[in-house]
């Protein structure tokens, strides 16, 4: 017994022991750490007189502190920055839906501002702006090396005010200018319309507005088909969104999701993660759906995407979307300035992340090119069109075998046939989305 008593006591004298010859080198390593962190914030305090006193022209000391500050966020990743109380002011704005501006999404990539999507009726949207082009210049002055909210800042200016833009573009061969005239930019959020029996559901943006105009605009649109039972689908049109506000992105996600997870954040520390999950009610009673995306797809458009393709609630169709699986805190600070700061990774229901991967579609189609039409084209269409068919024959026989009621559906159904083949025209992606419906639709079993 004696001996079994000395043996746990030794044991438990081993193990302090132990204990203090590893903490004894961790306090040091913290210790040393401490001491190099006080020196290089010495060491800055150093530059900063410095800067102050000999620098060839008078210093604005405000100014080179929040240049400082904006660095060190800016060296972190494309979205951490430093906002000022001007800009501050003007984000808390923009998520409410009004601006001024061009009418684009940018981030940084390889020192050149990178257009992620232009917005909906902007100025930058009507003057041909495309998601992937690389903005070199503003007003003849390269942008290579300045911050993104420097360059951001270079295009700001008066409403009504023109603005000149270096593009370079995938595909063309050299540079090009465009002309905007700066406006005043009001975001409409969701827009609403049926092609068909297809309720069309664009989506361009995700602020404080996005989901009261969802659930309204899908109310009318149901209201105006006569009921749901008119209805074949719903098509979710987020192309060149450029995402918004995590909160919205959840509440669209719920909006089609009757349970389960739709997104979920980890951080630096596991307790901080978040899991964000549906609660019951589908507004589009359970119809099939098509998310569309493309690579000005980003952020909130992301979430709502992945989360619908993870549950199978919609097939996606499109090309990838940008990858931006990041989320950015802002958070006050003394003087009215803010922090954007990068704080987390999203995560899919099904446990993906896609930072820099994007969200791939089911089915991955592309918007052609829109060329200009060839003299010969013209002809070919215009011989196409003047194609005779028998009931265009003199003399021809009646068809017998069919009612008035029935000729008139087979030509109602011709109508819309030939309406549908002039949006694959216009807009071939969106076609292609409700081929699929009604697809769907004609082969669900008959209620």
């Amino acid at each position: 017994m004696k001996k079994f008593v000395m043996a746990a006591v030794g044991g438990t004298l081993a193990g302090i022991l132990a204990t203090t010859q590893v903490a004894g080198p961790l306090l040091a390593q913290e210790s040393t750490r401490n001491v190099n962190i006080y020196e290089q914030l010495d060491l800055f305090g150093d530059i900063f007189e410095r800067i102050r006193v000999q620098y060839v022209e008078e210093v604005n000391e405000k100014d080179l502190i929040e240049a400082a500050i904006n660095g060190m966020l800016t060296s972190l990743d494309p979205h951490s920055s430093y906002l000022s109380p001007e800009d501050a002011a003007s984000m808390r704005v923009q998520t409410r839906g009004e601006f001024g501006g061009l009418g684009i999404e940018v981030t940084q990539e390889e020192g050149f501002i990178k257009v992620v999507s232009p917005i909906d009726g902007t100025p930058a949207d009507e003057a041909g702006i495309e998601a992937g082009d690389f903005i070199t210049h503003v007003d003849g002055e390269s942008v290579l090396g300045l911050t993104l909210d420097k360059a951001v800042k270079l295009m700001r200016g008066l409403v009504g005010t023109e603005i000149i833009i270096t593009v370079v573009r995938e595909g063309e061969p050299e540079p090009f200018d465009v002309s905007i005239i700066r406006d005043t930019i009001k975001l409409t959020a969701v827009r609403a319309r049926t092609e068909g029996t297809t309720v069309v559901l664009r989506l361009t943006t995700f602020n404080d507005q996005t989901t009261p105009n969802l659930e309204s605009g899908i109310k009318e649109q149901i209201e105006a088909a006569g009921g749901i039972e008119n209805v074949s689908g719903f098509v979710l049109d987020l192309r060149n969104n450029p995402g918004g506000l995590l909160t919205q992105a959840i509440r669209v996600s719920d909006a089609f999701l009757e349970s389960g997870e739709i997104v979920s954040t980890r951080g630096r520390n596991p307790e901080d993660g978040e899991r964000f999950n549906a609660t019951p009610g589908d507004l589009a009673g359970g119809l099939p759906m098509v998310v569309l995306i493309n690579g000005g797809s980003a952020s909130a458009s992301e979430i709502v995407a992945g989360a619908l393709q993870d549950h199978r609630r919609a097939i996606v169709v499109g090309t990838k979307s940008f990858g931006k699986g990041s989320v950015q805190t802002v958070m006050p600070l003394r003087g009215d300035g803010a922090m954007r700061l990068t704080t987390a990774r999203y995560y899919t229901p099904s446990g993906r992340s896609i930072q820099a991967l994007g969200v791939s579609p089911d089915i991955i189609v592309d918007q052609p090119r829109r060329k200009p039409e060839t003299e010969e084209e013209d002809e070919e269409t215009k011989t196409s069109r003047s194609r005779r068919s028998e009931a265009d024959l003199r003399g021809r026989l009646n068809n017998d075998s069919l009612s008035e009621d029935e000729i008139r559906q087979i030509e109602e159904d011709r109508t819309k046939a030939e309406a549908a083949a002039d949006l694959r025209e216009k807009d071939y992606q969106l076609a292609y989305a409700i081929d699929i419906l009604t697809g769907l639709s004609a082969l669900a079993p008959t209620k």
